[in-house]
């Protein structure tokens, strides 16, 4: 029995020499504990080294899909006529045996034995140091990676990058020299400018007419519509516009010869970056177009960067400034940015469209992931992804009614009032309702007292009740004070009392100064009442008690 075992610098053919150890699985790696125990169980037969890391990578490459390469079959016939062979790989053994006609083994045994010979190889091949095998295994491992990913010309997004780049620099480009063309043709033609409004259909106007004369001659069909061409024709009679030379005309033509010719080439840029779009990715161009599919790819460097962003990020692509900004005053943050130019934002309403910008964000993330490590041009996620948008889209909208939140009866069911109009004509089954005065209450008609009445009378009561003790308290107050200034008349005045009196007369009348006419009036009452009260002082006690018999009979 033979036993094939792949290394990176060639193929070996071991021999096994005891094959009755290879019943015993469970004890085949103490065989394999020391390279004396080691060569008791297997010995090399022959060897196929590689002439150079090409030729190393297309056999490993191959031998990943169970393929045999050209050098290994050759190294087989040569050496395995009448064996049995034992390889690693199932797919690799049936390849072998439908083409060389070699029986070939692949069982638990033979990968003990595999296990065995990768733990002495060094030792078991004369001239394979340690210190070569391991650079030659990484220089092997490098290159298959980079195999693996399979770089292909087409998903390179490079190209995309550059052509969006060129397509919004060609946008400005033919803004500018449109603008140019209408301010310089303005001057000898300038109703041309209201009555054609786009740009291209203005330079071809232009390069046809010429001098404005010669308008009326010319058929304009291919450019204009009839009502466009008959209002241009009429504006071209009696225009103000002043008169050019033909060398002014030559250089207007050629200006607006570039305008058309840098129109006609963005149009075959914008085609080729369509379809490198659809090449590349196809599940983003479903989602949010070619153009903001292609800004976002270059806004993020590739498609494979792009892929690394969550949705968050891809939410708000573009709006970087606007974002920072908003966290340094510490404002609403935007909700989208470069998303914003999408076909889906468009078509929501202003209040839905930072939710559908979420949304599409979080779907555009799973689609550009799909299509940068996908392996497939499959465009179902895309459109699937698209079709779900589209549905929210329309709830959000209010255009289909779904599922109540609380409920669980499914859609409510909404009926037109119709149940007092007749199927035929627009007129009432039923007669309008008339007004009735007899359900109407007249308060004159009662012949007792109301509620309310009763609550006002006994509102009135109370506060009657309240005036006359507030009347009593003032009177007692009053008469306090009367006796004690005539206590004060009786007793002999101090020099002190009088300066105070006339400090504060003082104080008074500067304080009656500043104030208005109300506090003069106030003034001149005190005076009167200090005046009547000094006179009761003097008077004897019957006239005194005579005058307070007349205030309280006043009172």
């Amino acid at each position: 029995m033979l036993v094939l075992f792949e290394t990176p610098a060639g193929f070996a053919l071991f021999k096994v020499l005891n094959e009755g150890k290879l019943q015993k699985v469970e004890d085949l790696w103490q065989d394999f504990a020391t390279s004396d125990a080691a060569r008791k169980v297997v010995e090399l037969k022959a060897f196929n080294k590689f002439e150079n890391t090409s030729e190393a990578l297309s056999a490993a490459t191959l031998l990943i899909d169970g393929k045999a390469s050209k050098g290994l079959r050759k190294f087989l016939q040569k050496n395995c006529e009448g064996e049995t062979l034992g390889v690693a790989d199932s797919k690799l053994g049936n390849a072998i045996k439908e083409k060389l006609k070699i029986d070939c083994v692949h069982n638990n045994a033979v990968m003990e034995l595999m296990r065995g010979l990768r733990n002495q190889l060094t030792e078991l091949i004369s001239g394979l140091a340690p210190q070569d095998l391991a650079p030659m295994s990484l220089g092997l491992s490098h290159s298959l990676s980079r195999y693996k990913l399979k770089f292909s010309p087409d998903k390179v997004d490079t190209m995309i990058v550059q052509a969006i780049g060129l397509l919004d620099d060609l946008d400005k480009e033919l803004n500018t020299y449109a603008m140019r063309v209408r301010e310089w043709y303005g001057w000898h033609f300038p109703e041309l400018t209201k009555i054609v409004q786009d740009n291209i259909q203005y330079a071809k106007a232009v390069k046809l007419m010429g001098n404005r004369t010669s308008a009326v001659g010319l058929d304009f069909s291919e450019i204009l519509s009839e009502e466009v061409e008959a209002e241009l024709k009429e504006a071209a009679l009696i225009s103000m516009g002043t008169e050019v030379s033909d060398l002014d005309l030559i250089n207007i033509r050629e200006l607006a010869d570039q305008v058309l010719a840098l129109a006609e080439y963005r149009a075959q840029l914008y085609d080729y970056l369509k379809n490198r779009m659809n090449t590349i990715a196809p599940n983003l161009t479903a989602l949010v177009g070619e153009l903001v599919g292609a800004r976002l790819i270059a806004h993020g460097g590739s498609l494979v960067n792009l892929s690394k962003q969550p949705g968050s990020t891809i939410q708000i692509l573009g709006a970087e400034k606007a974002l920072f900004r908003a966290l340094k005053s510490k404002h609403s943050t935007p909700k989208y940015g470069l998303l914003y130019h999408a076909s889906l934002i468009g078509q929501a309403a202003p209040r839905n469209k930072g939710k559908i910008a979420r949304s599409l964000a979080a779907k555009s993330a799973l689609a550009i992931r799909y299509d940068a490590f996908g392996d497939t041009e499959d465009t179902t996620i895309g459109f699937e992804q698209r079709s779900k948008l589209d549905a929210r889209l329309r709830i959000l909208e209010g255009k289909e009614l779904g599922k109540s939140a609380g409920s669980a009866k499914g859609k409510p069911k909404i009926e037109a009032y119709d149940k007092d109009r007749k199927k035929g004509s627009g007129a009432l089954i039923t007669p309008a309702k008339s007004y009735n005065p007899a359900s109407d209450l007249v308060l004159g008609n009662s012949t007792g007292p109301s509620k309310k009445e009763e609550k006002k009378e006994k509102k009135r009561k109370h506060e009657d009740a309240e005036e006359e003790t507030e009347e009593g308290h003032d009177k007692e107050k009053r008469e306090k004070k009367k006796k004690k200034k005539a206590e004060e008349a009786d007793a002999p005045e101090e020099p002190v009392e009088e300066s105070e009196k006339k400090k504060k007369k003082k104080k008074g009348e500067e304080i009656s100064e500043n104030d208005g006419e109300e506090t003069v009036g106030k003034k001149e009452k005190k005076k009167k009442k200090k005046h009547s009260e000094e006179e009761e002082a003097t008077e004897p006690e019957p006239k005194k008690e005579k005058k307070k018999k007349k205030d309280k009979k006043a009172d």
